[in-house]
């Protein structure tokens, strides 16, 4: 559990593109990494076997490993697509991703796939199993699972959980603190330096973070159709 204890109180950057995206390319990625880690972040969180390679070739901080589809499905809110299988789970196995990070929630995966067997498997092979979840009830499912690390990276992004608004979802991430002993990790919607000092005040584990820092269109965007 060194891996884990070495996100204790950290900031973790999230650095991702879509394949359709200009920093897609490996180099731009590379370059990112290498900017989030000068400036201090305690770990990353990437996608696909490409970049964890990558980021372990470089860096000596906790890599989370998960995937994506390089086209996500209109449909998203409804199917399981963040690391869905355990042929994903191996590639970053593989890759050497210390932590595999993928969807916690109960719906049902492609090809029959339980989530009981991508957390055994992760665990086998002594990696760090996070779990990305969108309610209470998942995480303390995924808990009693096995899984070492809840994240709250999908509240609001599935079709069953509350409607997201402007910010991150404290009241989950308090309510995961209070009903389980498993480190929380708060994600999803952080723009502020601010929202950091309260996720470490509810008892979150670490903080990762990614448009705000790594998606320049989506910061551009923000910018562009502000309001007021």
């Amino acid at each position: 559990m060194d891996m884990v204890n070495r996100l204790k109180n950290k900031v973790v950057v999230s650095v991702q593109a879509m394949p359709s995206e200009p920093l897609y390319l490996d180099k731009c990625i590379i370059a990112m990494m290498k900017s989030v880690v000068k400036g201090g972040a305690g770990g990353l969180r990437v996608a696909g076997a490409r970049d964890v390679r990558n980021a372990k070739a470089l860096f000596d901080i906790p890599v989370i490993g998960l995937t994506k589809p390089n086209v996500i499905p209109p449909n998203w809110k409804e199917v399981v697509y963040i690391t869905p299988t355990l042929t994903e789970v191996i590639s970053l196995v593989e890759a050497g991703a210390d932590i595999v990070a993928f969807d916690g929630t109960m719906r049902p995966r492609p090809n029959g796939c339980k989530l009981e067997e991508i957390i055994k498997y992760i665990k086998i092979n002594k990696r760090i199993a996070m779990a990305d979840i969108s309610t209470l009830e998942e995480g303390l499912q995924c808990a009693e699972m096995g899984a070492h690390i809840l994240s709250t990276t999908l509240s609001g992004y599935t079709s069953h959980s509350k409607e997201a608004d402007e910010g991150p979802d404290f009241e989950l991430l308090e309510q995961l603190t209070k009903r389980t002993n498993v480190p929380v990790v708060l994600e999803g919607r952080i723009w502020e330096p601010w929202q950091v000092d309260k996720a470490f005040e509810l008892g979150a584990h670490c903080v990762v973070i990614g448009s705000a820092i790594t998606r320049p269109q989506l910061i551009t965007k923000r910018f562009v159709q502000r309001k007021g």
